[in-house]
């Protein structure tokens, strides 16, 4: 089981409340922040807000969705209505978009609770989040060793257990890298799956939004949640196919079966 799947069944069996969980991560945050440096902006009241809507229907016996009250972050790439979104950058200082990006929008409705936006390369335009206007962001596994980039404050902050999952941007490798830097599944979804409107371009016709996860099962869900045609983005059509969460036990069973002959090279080497 993934790390989302056990959260929503911690919620609906009320184990725990929404409201208990995010604040729980919010607590965390103000603990390890300081050090990891992986979010540049939190937000506690509209994580706290959504929390409290995904608790009130729970509370009244309506089903809720996988990523329904589950904490996550967003890249500080992508347009977030009202808060600010600078792409690490001083230009961007204050700067609130009028609207948000797709990726968000789909999340948001599906009460996603948004704990902040996190660190990364200036622009996205560099592979190891050292080129931020707010300082670096540190590896979860050792602080001496950079997250990787450009989305190395969400690899971060997810490989750091300050949030569940995150979406990143990849242009050249800034999910996928950062992601193997931190220990954490990232995914470059296929160039038109997902919508870039409200994405902060750096280069658009290869530009694409991902998650990054703690499993497999996990980015298949998110895939799935944010995977949509959009009419606002000419190039997205949406994922084809099918749910892929659905397969995950098949994608995790490549995954390990790949991995294993990886992990023996690697012995090889290192004697």
């Amino acid at each position: 089981m993934g790390y989302i799947a056990k959260i929503h069944d911690m919620l609906t069996a009320k184990q725990v409340s929404c409201a208990e969980l995010t604040k729980s991560y919010l607590e965390e945050i103000e603990k390890s922040n300081g050090e990891l440096n992986a979010y540049v902006c939190v937000t506690p009241d509209e994580a706290l807000i959504a929390a409290e809507a995904v608790d009130k229907k729970i509370a009244v016996g309506q089903e809720i969705g996988m990523l329904e009250g589950v904490p996550m972050t967003l890249k500080d790439n992508m347009s977030t209505k009202g808060i600010e979104t600078t792409c690490c950058s001083k230009i961007l200082t204050g700067y609130k978009p009028i609207y948000d990006a797709t990726v968000w929008e789909l999340l948001k409705e599906q009460n996603a609770v948004m704990l902040g936006k996190t660190n990364m390369d200036e622009f996205a335009m560099g592979s190891s989040c050292e080129n931020s206007y707010f300082g670096g962001a540190m590896n979860p596994f050792d602080i001496n060793h950079v997250a990787g980039g450009s989305s190395g404050g969400v690899a971060s902050a997810v490989g750091g257990n300050i949030a569940a999952y995150g979406l990143g941007s990849d242009t050249g490798g800034s999910i996928r890298q950062p992601a193997s830097f931190c220990g954490v599944v990232g995914l470059k979804p296929t160039y038109g799956a997902v919508s870039r409107y409200g994405l902060i371009a750096y280069a658009s016709s290869l530009d694409q939004i991902g998650p990054i996860t703690k499993s497999v099962e996990d980015a298949s869900i998110v895939f799935d949640a944010i995977s949509k045609p959009d009419k606002r983005d000419s190039t997205c059509l949406g994922a084809k196919g099918g749910e892929t969460a659905s397969r995950a036990n098949t994608l995790t069973v490549c995954v390990t079966t790949l991995r294993k002959p990886y992990l023996r090279r690697q012995r090889f080497m290192n004697l």
